[in-house]
Formats: C-alpha cells, sequence, structure tokens
C-alpha cells in the first residue's frame, strides 16, 4: 500500500503528520472495502430519473384507521390532499410520521407512490429492486459521513489517540453492519 505522501506526491512537515495520514489512508481504504461499495460506480441518477414505485400493498392495508377526537375536531385539522377540515367521529388513516388523511385521499396515492404527500417519509416498497436501492443509498451515505469524520480528526487528534478512535471505528463498523468479527 503506498503511503498518504506517495499518493500524493507530497512531504509531511512532521513524523507525526506521516503516522497520521497514512493511518487515515489505511482507515479510508477499510472502511471503502468493507462496505462492498465503489463510490466511483454507485450510480444514484437511475432512481433519480424514475418515480419510486408504489407502497406495499400490506403496508397501506394496515395503516392505522383513527377516529377524529372533539379536541383535533376544534383545531381545524385538515386533510393535506384535499384540504378538508377532518369531522368529528370522522375516520382517517394515520401514516407512520402520524399525519392523517381521509382514506379516500391517501389510498390513491399510495397506489402511485410510496411516501407521505406532506414529509415524504417513505414506505416500504413490493419492489426488491427499488428496495436494495434505498439500502445501497444508505450505505453510500454512511461511507461519506465516515470519511468525512475522518478528514475532521486527522487534524484534532495524536497518534496514540487516533490509534484508538482508529479500533473504535472498526468495532463500530463491523457490529452496526451486522458483519461477523472474523479476526
Amino acid at each position: 500500500m503506498a503511503s498518504y505522501f506517495d499518493e500524493h506526491d507530497c512531504e509531511p512537515t512532521n513524523p507525526e503528520e506521516q503516522y497520521r495520514q497514512n493511518a487515515l489512508l489505511e482507515l479510508a481504504r477499510s472502511l471503502m472495502q468493507g462496505l462492498d461499495i465503489d463510490s466511483g460506480s454507485f450510480d444514484l441518477s437511475d432512481w433519480d430519473q424514475r418515480l419510486p414505485p408504489p407502497a406495499a400493498k400490506a403496508v397501506v392495508q394496515s395503516l392505522p384507521v383513527v377516529i377524529i377526537s372533539p379536541e383535533q375536531a376544534d383545531k381545524a385539522l385538515k386533510c393535506p390532499v384535499c384540504l378538508l377540515e377532518f369531522e368529528e367521529q370522522e375516520t382517517v388513516r394515520e401514516m407512520p410520521c402520524k399525519h392523517l388523511f381521509h382514506t379516500g385521499c391517501i389510498m390513491p396515492w399510495l397506489s402511485k407512490t410510496n411516501s407521505c404527500p406532506l414529509c415524504r417519509l417513505e414506505l416500504p416498497t413490493d419492489n426488491p429492486d427499488y428496495e436494495e436501492f434505498k439500502k445501497d443509498k444508505v450505505r453510500f451515505l454512511f461511507n461519506v459521513i465516515i470519511i468525512s469524520v475522518i478528514h475532521s480528526l486527522y487534524s484534532s487528534v495524536t497518534p496514540y489517540e487516533y490509534t484508538r478512535v482508529f479500533s473504535v471505528f472498526v468495532c463500530f463498523y463491523r457490529n452496526g453492519e451486522g458483519k461477523e468479527n472474523t479476526d
């Protein structure tokens, strides 16, 4: 493995710097390999160009039915789709995000897309490709966050502290991703 300084064609300003840079590079590489994602080939544009699939039928059917209470009716709450006020004792559907909708408004919506029309919280779908895309997107974002943390740590810790932080990241990554520790 080439060192950070060899890869970037530069010289360290002090010996601690070289150790820290090499440790950062090693951590970044191990994270990239462990995530099984080649960030260069990860393409969000495929699903970004298409509408998400409908919500899973079983999930839609299991949305809780809520009866509008007198307190809710007094607040003049409205269905975000049709903008009509909810009436006392009216039955409505509650999304996981706690937004309320008339059944006749939310059911057609969820038969076309998988998200709350108000906050865009996504429900599961019956489309395995889309579900895999969502998992890949989360893994990719996790990778970006970890790399950002590594870069911010670079200038703020001693080599000893960095070694400790590195071991914590490796343990967190292996346990957080549900991967077995093969060491």
